[in-house]
């Protein structure tokens, strides 16, 4: 796994070895990216689920202001910390070892952010319990953008129920990037 595009690019990535994380492919990565681009110079950039942090490094590499990781995994974490080292990034990343619930109630009214991006494991329905937290959250702003990285199984239509607007989704081989908005 490598840094795309940027301030890093092509400096490689450790990741945590095992089964515990599931790396997105320079592939995919490539692709949300050039998705989000235009959102991504100056922005303050949230990475759930961060396993060896590559989405928020690659938003830093590409011009994010800021980014925060949240894993609660202490060897993913060890993996974030030696990766934002490595590519000089540290200084505008912020690394919370915590559970993602526990993580967003600490970041209250602290500043907003402007892309959330989270790759929680499959099948346990974290991807709702994060958006039942974060409609009622101070962390999203009126045009915050969600990316959610998930199983291609995975249903999302409950969304609009819980405030949100399904925009796009973008489906790959295995799984997908599904992105939402708070509905105003």
């Amino acid at each position: 796994m490598r840094v795309i595009a940027g301030k890093a690019r092509r400096l490689q990535l450790k990741t945590v070895p095992g089964m515990d994380t599931r790396p997105t492919t320079d592939r995919i990565k490539e692709t949300l990216f050039n998705i989000l681009q235009p959102k991504i110079p100056g922005c303050r950039f949230l990475d759930l689920f961060s396993g060896s942090g590559g989405i928020g490094i690659e938003a830093l590499s590409r011009g994010a202001e800021y980014a925060v990781f949240v894993e609660k995994n202490p060897r993913a974490c060890a993996c974030i910390r030696e990766n934002l080292s490595f590519t000089k990034l540290a200084e505008n990343g912020k690394l919370l070892n915590m559970d993602v619930l526990q993580a967003l109630r600490s970041l209250e009214n602290k500043g907003m952010f402007d892309c959330i991006f989270m790759d929680p494991p499959y099948h346990q329905e974290l991807e709702r319990q994060v958006l039942e937290y974060l409609r009622e959250s101070s962390v999203l702003k009126e045009d915050t953008l969600i990316i959610i990285e998930a199983d291609l199984n995975t249903d999302f239509s409950y969304v609009d129920s819980l405030g949100f607007e399904l925009l796009r989704s973008k489906e790959y081989k295995t799984n997908k990037h599904v992105f939402l908005r708070k509905l105003p």
